[in-house]
């Protein structure tokens, strides 16, 4: 595998770290909210590492679920950023968070209706013609069922097929999904459309504390579970090598913790490469 293999995302305390790394393929990911100011030094640290590495951009607040169209002024501040950092991927959530003008500090399920597909699907074309290029969709975390026209897989394909967008899969949140609603994770990726897969998410989730392991949550406070490796290998069988992605957002370990996780993704990536290429 040539280009971004497996990557890391991005915190600000292990920035001379990340710039000395050496580790080949390495990546970053941002969460482009934290970084969509109009100069200081968050912008200076994306400048340094967009010159040694790629970057890739992950949005949280676009509420592409909600039934109203994508806030104008958050939209435009996510454009002149990804003009400035010219990432090679840009991603969002199948996920809403937005009321008119109150916002919800959360990412909120989306029903799998025709009126939410509609919505969706307007709202992911407003994006990728305001940013002049397709985005990636990530699978969301459950905790409860939703109303549910099709499968997961099924209504995920079928957004592809009408917006052209690809994919972002959170093998995470596949092994926190089917833990908490009782469904086979193998027989979800397996049925996904393996081809519009661009990224793969990892991460870390923990059972909750009144529930215990009935409720995991999507925490991303601890490694990655074996559980969480096991549908990462399933699913490269199936797709094959894509950019793979190591999440850590709570309880941060040293940077050199974090890549040697990182290092086990990139070695499973290593094996999965054709033999001729």
């Amino acid at each position: 595998m040539t280009g971004p293999t497996a990557g890391v995302a991005f915190k600000p305390q292990h920035f001379d770290e990340a710039m000395a790394a050496s580790a080949v393929g390495l990546w970053f990911e941002v969460h482009a909210e934290n970084y969509m100011v109009d100069g200081g030094p968050r912008l200076a640290m994306l400048d340094a590492l967009r010159g040694i590495r790629p970057l890739s951009l992950h949005g949280v607040g676009l509420s592409l679920g909600g039934h109203e169209r994508p806030d104008p002024d958050h939209l435009a501040a996510f454009q002149r950023l990804v003009a400035r950092c010219e990432p090679f991927l840009v991603s969002e959530h199948l996920a809403w968070s937005r009321i008119g003008r109150r916002c919800l500090p959360d990412l909120l399920p989306v029903p799998r209706t025709a009126a939410a597909l509609d919505a969706v699907c307007r709202n992911i074309d407003i994006v990728q013609s305001a940013l002049r290029r397709p985005i990636l969709i990530e699978n969301p975390a459950h905790y409860l069922a939703v109303e549910a026209r099709w499968s997961e897989p099924d209504f995920l394909r079928e957004i592809v097929r009408r917006t052209g967008c690809g994919l972002l899969i959170d093998v995470n949140n596949v092994a926190v999904a089917s833990n908490n609603l009782r469904f086979d994770p193998v027989g979800y990726l397996d049925a996904l459309p393996h081809q519009a897969i661009g990224e793969i998410h990892i991460a870390g989730h923990r059972p909750d504390p009144n529930l215990g392991p009935a409720l995991l949550i999507d925490s991303h406070d601890a490694p990655v579970a074996d559980c969480v490796w096991r549908l990462l290998d399933r699913l490269l069988d199936r797709c094959g090598p894509r950019p793979v992605l190591l999440e850590r957002d709570g309880d941060i370990p040293p940077f050199a913790d974090l890549m040697a996780e990182r290092d086990r993704a990139a070695a499973l990536l290593e094996r999965k490469v054709p033999a001729n290429v």
